[in-house]
């Protein structure tokens, strides 16, 4: 099984051109971004593959952005979900990843969306997976486990930071309900959380480093599912980001670490970890 490294466009400055050369420059296989929602943003990010080389993750947050509106419903969701669909298809994404619904709706809403967007999906002929994040569907890791049971050919995305902070807890203290979801993930978010927050400063920190090989144990058990499953590759995205979670100094907001060094470095980590 091959792994393939992803880079994030959360956080990252400069034009889509800089940040695809600065992905080939550092090693990476590909990108991770948001669907283009007009025409010039499309041309502009399928010009940039072609020149680059570079496989695309395609990135659909439903309902009002990364954290959704309150007031939007099931049906809004899935007209959000639809439309994005239908626009990286053309584009050939090597899978999508969907940040959707809303943390507060029934079993039954909530079941209905994966259902919906997993049925859209296969008719595009597109790889979608559902990601475990706050605020959303599957914001914690026994919910998570209960839509697997009912829906066991649903796609997953993890992302454990954010179960950390739910659950108040490294997610190796868990492993039952991840051997439980293991099969059904196609990729990993590789932001290193810890106990009280989505994400560590610094993941080299020693101070961190039970944090670090908490996620890392947790990643085994994903990849050694989809070896046993005859996956021919797997795909992992860095995703150390700003916006409240990279730590600042008080007073001056001067951040503690660069955020592209930091990706870098769980980048290289996980490639020689794996």
């Amino acid at each position: 099984m091959e792994l393939l490294l992803f880079r994030t466009r959360w956080g990252a400055e400069g034009t889509l051109t800089e940040f695809a050369g600065e992905a080939v420059s550092a090693g990476f296989d590909g990108i991770e971004c948001p669907v283009p929602v007009t025409a010039g943003d499309q041309r502009e990010l399928e010009e940039v593959l072609d020149r680059s080389g570079m496989a695309w993750i395609a990135e659909i947050a439903t309902g009002g952005g990364y954290v959704p509106r309150r007031e939007l419903g099931l049906d809004d969701h899935l007209a959000d979900l639809s439309a994005k669909l239908d626009a990286c298809a053309a584009l050939g994404p090597v899978r999508v990843n969907c940040i959707g619904g809303l943390d507060a709706w029934s079993d039954a809403e909530m079941l209905r969306f994966f259902e919906a967007g997993m049925e859209r999906a296969e008719k595009l002929g597109l790889d979608l997976c559902f990601e475990t994040h706050r605020s959303r569907c599957l914001f914690n890791p026994w919910r998570c486990e209960m839509v697997v049971r009912e829906l066991p050919e649903i796609a997953l995305t993890a992302d454990l930071s954010h179960w950390c902070v739910v659950a108040e807890r490294l997610m190796d203290t868990e492993m039952p309900t991840l051997r439980a979801i293991a099969a059904n993930v196609r990729h990993v978010h590789a932001r290193v959380g810890y106990d009280q927050g989505p994400q560590v400063p610094h993941p080299a920190a020693p101070e961190y480093a039970d944090a670090l090989a908490s996620h890392q144990r947790c990643w085994e058990v994903f990849w050694e599912a989809q070896r046993l499953a005859g996956a021919a590759r797997t795909t992992m995205t860095p995703e150390f980001g700003p916006d409240g979670y990279l730590h600042e100094w008080p007073f001056t907001r001067e951040p503690v670490a660069d955020l592209w060094e930091i990706n870098r470095w769980i980048a290289g980590a996980e490639r020689h970890h794996f």
